[in-house]
């Protein structure tokens, strides 16, 4: 009969022993892949140490045999004194105004040489720093005793702007000019910084050996320097009397820089 020849046919196969194989197969390559990538992962991190620790001791070689770079150390000074001034004085006793600032219409778009600045003025002072020792001892002093004669006018006569008005257009630009103005207070405002600083470096790149005689470059500079001071007006940061008084003052330091006789 049908039924019985069923069983007469032996216990099916036993399949338990290949499938357990298989899967103690795996779980030893998943043990060996863990392993190895502990082993690179220690291996990349004593790499990138290794390289980390090579740097700093060429960067501590370089700052040894170049100390005059460490007169960097004054922005720390410069930016502590800044925000100290701006919670001591909130409010400004003066406030600054032309009629000029009433012709200037504000114009977004301007804030983009505006932010230029944070490339142009801190990348120039790191050239000057890595390939022109003199130029850099220069721009120095120019831009760091004009930044301590800005604070001091700060403290003693503190001003301030009021020619900030609501931001109708909808773009990028006016976007970056609302957070500007989040984040930057109409206060300290006389002598321009933004502006001193700037005309400091186009002033060491006219003298300095590199780009004195590729009038290019220097025109480039004059470009770069005006287009900076005038979007400090147009996205109404200064007014035109900020922008007058920090031109003239980096103009006067760099007089005293590179009187005769030499400054360094």
């Amino acid at each position: 009969m049908a039924g019985p020849a069923l069983f007469s046919e032996g216990p099916p196969p036993n399949t338990c022993k290949p499938v357990a194989k298989e899967q103690k197969n795996s779980y030893n390559e998943w043990c060996g892949q863990k392993v190895r990538n502990i082993h690179t992962e220690r291996h990349e991190r004593r790499t990138a140490y290794t390289l980390l620790m090579r740097g700093k001791h060429k960067m501590i070689r370089w700052i040894k045999t170049h100390p005059y770079c460490l007169v960097n150390l004054y922005l720390v000074f410069y930016l502590i004194g800044f925000f100290t001034l701006e919670m001591l004085v909130p409010e400004p006793q003066y406030v600054i105004h032309s009629v000029i600032d009433d012709w200037i219409p504000f114009n977004e778009w301007f804030v983009l040489p505006y932010f230029l600045w944070y490339l142009w003025v801190p990348g120039f002072l790191l050239y000057f720093m890595l390939r022109e020792r003199d130029s850099f001892l220069r721009l120095a002093f120019i831009m760091f005793a004009g930044m301590t004669i800005c604070l001091i006018i700060y403290a003693l006569w503190p001003n301030g702007l009021q020619l900030r008005r609501e931001i109708e257009a909808d773009n990028f630009c006016a976007d970056i000019v609302r957070f500007l103005r989040a984040v930057d207070t109409p206060n300290n405002v006389c002598p321009s910084i933004h502006v001193s600083s700037t005309v400091a470096i186009h002033i060491v790149i006219c003298r300095s050996d590199a780009f004195r005689n590729v009038r290019f470059f220097r025109l480039l500079s004059w470009t770069v320097t005006v287009l900076i001071c005038l979007s400090t007006m147009f996205i109404k940061q200064h007014s035109a009397i900020d922008v007058f008084w920090g031109w003239l003052l980096s103009l006067l330091l760099g007089a005293v820089a590179y009187r005769k006789g030499g400054f360094v």
